[in-house]
């Protein structure tokens, strides 16, 4: 039983992480690019200053019970479901070293920009802020994509 709600938890956790890259990939990257810069610039900096307060539970949560998700089936290394855990979890650890090094530099450049005055080259940021979160949709995704096959086909 004890598996079984870490298995829950850690599914729950990372469909919290993933739906960040989903909504990326379904709208949220198309508005940005659309965007003027003083709207952009509104917008980097309300979603960053959410993200600060909250996010970083739902990353604690999602890694410490993928982890323990790991370390509950360390005993059978084997297994898809442990195989399927350690790739969901690296992925989350892949995630959240691009999120550390790549955005949340960019996220504090923009936080010292006013809809005033801005670099003239704006969206070479907007752009690179993209590119790095492109690359932690690819982790996130795979990530959660492996733990539910883990947990499709290798719970028994």
């Amino acid at each position: 039983m004890q598996s079984k709600i870490i298995l829950l938890s850690a599914l729950i956790s990372y469909s919290c992480v993933v739906s960040q890259s989903y909504m990326y990939i379904i709208a949220l990257k198309n508005v940005q690019n659309s965007m003027s810069a003083t709207s952009y610039i509104e917008l980097r900096k309300l979603l960053d200053a959410n993200f600060r307060a909250n996010y970083k539970w739902v990353v604690y949560a999602a890694l410490f019970t993928n982890l323990l998700l790991v370390l509950i089936n360390i005993q059978s290394p084997n297994s898809l479901l442990f195989i399927a855990s350690a790739i969901a979890f690296l992925a989350l650890v892949a995630d959240t070293a691009l999120m550390m090094k790549g955005n949340m530099p960019v996220n504090k450049l923009i936080n010292t920009w006013t809809v005033d005055n801005y670099p003239a080259n704006w969206e070479y940021y907007r752009t690179k802020w993209l590119r790095i979160f492109y690359y932690r949709e690819i982790a996130t995704v795979a990530g959660f994509i492996s733990l539910l096959i883990g947990v499709v086909f290798g719970v028994k």
